[in-house]
């Protein structure tokens, strides 16, 4: 039987409606099981669970004959501690900035907020959610509930712990470089890049077409309900020109399906390569028209056009607050200002490559309708470690830096492109593995199509366990 704290988000509103569950037994669940996890788990940089609570018994009451409930009305939502909430402290895990009270709640929140949902928690990143890790000098390590001794990732990591712990329902995060996808493929949840102006960021953050706001969740079914809630235009944000798409699951016959388990020369597990065309094989017991294919990036390539373009910006940046302050910046942070800097590529040639990524992703989209790729090539990083001294390891090969691992950057490189980050399998140190659908620019529909496919044929995710009949999988911290 799936525990209170593990049902899936669209159940629990079912429940909810037939008045077989009230909003306020579910968040006392969640509360207790964060009670009890969260000391080991770490997944949480504020608690509001006293108006949590509050919020639920008013959730309760438009469950009552003559309610009217919103679309999320009732559920705990967790949201990433980098997005403001009116009158409460945002400091990106670093002590060098002082909490102070945001002036104004972030458009996804408020949309959230709008919907009935319950922020309950605010969820740890990285410092300046500059890495894929989940600890800060702020925070402490936030760890992996399937093995305690790895990390969550990141730099939405908190939001990942939190969704697998089974301490939030639904969760919010951002992606730069990955940080949706890295740390939903650590956990094993589902989380959704949506293409630049889907999900409207308020400036000056909005401007920058690498980044995004987006929905996590335990389900593909759940991340569609919350990314239904964020989508679509606000005049606050320029670039949200974008009406909401309307996302609906569906089969995946006669899709025609690309599937590439190592990108490139990009660094991939042979664990991982394995769970990759494990999908792909799925896909196409599903109906799916799956090929493999190569694709001619390089990982020099984009990391060349990374550094164009955050070189000048955060990465100069934090090494002046270094300079400023020494021995306050985690030593990956400082690693990576470092490392920035060093690197630096003019906008010229940052704009070709660029051009470059982009072009070989469009051409993969003249064939197919959705393209398949691993989210991270390597299995585990180890919790609280900053990878100066120790490595990560592929294979037996020693990657130059931890960030090698993410096949990600590339698809914010390619901003239009939505990207659903789902559960592909396990690795030998029992964490999830995870794969990435991308679809054409501005496809929502088709990479929660073939992310719904994988999630009911593979059965590496949340929702396949109850619907198989098995045992609700225990995490390392419940052993």
């Amino acid at each position: 039987m799936t525990p209170l704290h593990y049902l899936p988000a669209v159940e629990a509103l079912s429940l909810f409606r037939t008045r077989q569950l009230s909003p306020v037994e579910l968040m006392r669940a969640v509360v207790e099981r964060a009670e009890r996890v969260e000391p080991d788990v770490n997944a949480f940089a504020e608690q509001m669970f006293e108006q949590a609570l509050r919020a639920a018994a008013a959730a309760e009451r438009e469950y009552a004959p003559g309610g009217r409930p919103r679309p999320l009305e009732g559920l705990p939502v967790a949201a990433k501690e980098e997005q403001p909430l009116a009158g409460h402290p945002v400091t990106e895990g670093t002590l060098l900035r002082a909490p102070h009270a945001a002036r104004e709640t972030a458009i996804g929140l408020s949309r959230i907020q709008a919907a009935g949902g319950i922020l309950h928690a605010r969820t740890t990143t990285s410092e300046f959610c500059c890495m894929p890790l989940s600890h800060t000098r702020r925070w402490g390590a936030t760890r992996n509930p399937w093995n305690l001794q790895t990390a969550a990732g990141g730099s939405s990591g908190g939001s990942g712990a939190a969704l697998a712990a089974g301490t939030a329902f639904l969760a919010t995060g951002s992606d730069i470089g990955g940080s949706l996808r890295a740390p939903a493929s650590f956990t094993g949840v589902v989380g959704f890049k949506p293409p630049h102006g889907r999900n409207p960021v308020l400036p000056p953050a909005g401007l920058d077409t690498y980044y995004h706001h987006g929905p996590m969740a335990r389900t593909v079914a759940d991340c569609a309900l919350l990314q239904n809630v964020m989508a679509g235009e606000d005049p606050r944000d320029p670039h949200s020109r974008l009406p909401a798409a309307r996302i609906e699951l569906g089969d995946v016959r006669g899709l025609r399906v690309a599937c590439c388990p190592v990108p490139g020369d990009f660094p991939v597990a042979s664990e991982v390569a394995a769970n990759t065309r494990a999908v792909a094989h799925a896909l196409a017991a599903a109906g799916a028209v799956v090929t493999e294919i190569e694709i001619d990036w390089t990982l020099a390539m984009v990391k060349q056009a990374l550094w164009a373009h955050f070189g000048t910006g955060l990465a100069a940046e934090v090494l002046e607050l270094d300079r400023q302050n020494p021995g306050v910046i985690t030593p990956y942070c400082q690693a990576f200002a470092r490392k920035g800097v060093e690197n630096i590529v003019d906008t010229e040639t940052g704009r070709a490559v660029e051009a470059a990524i982009r072009e070989r992703l469009d051409a993969v989209f003249e064939r197919f309708a959705a393209l398949v790729v691993p989210t991270l090539g390597a299995t585990a990083f180890a919790a609280g470690e900053d990878y100066l001294s120790a490595q990560v390891m592929v294979d037996g090969v020693a990657l130059e830096h931890f960030s090698d691992a993410s096949l990600t950057p590339a698809f914010n490189v390619g901003s239009a492109h939505p990207v659903l980050a789902v559960p592909s399998g396990w690795a030998s140190t029992g964490v999830p593995t995870g794969v990435q659908v991308v679809a054409g620019k501005y496809d929502d529909g088709t990479v929660f199509r073939v992310g719904a496919a994988i999630e009911q044929t593979v059965g590496a995710g949340f929702a396949r366990i109850p619907l198989a009949g098995q045992e609700f999988p225990q995490m390392r911290h419940d052993r």
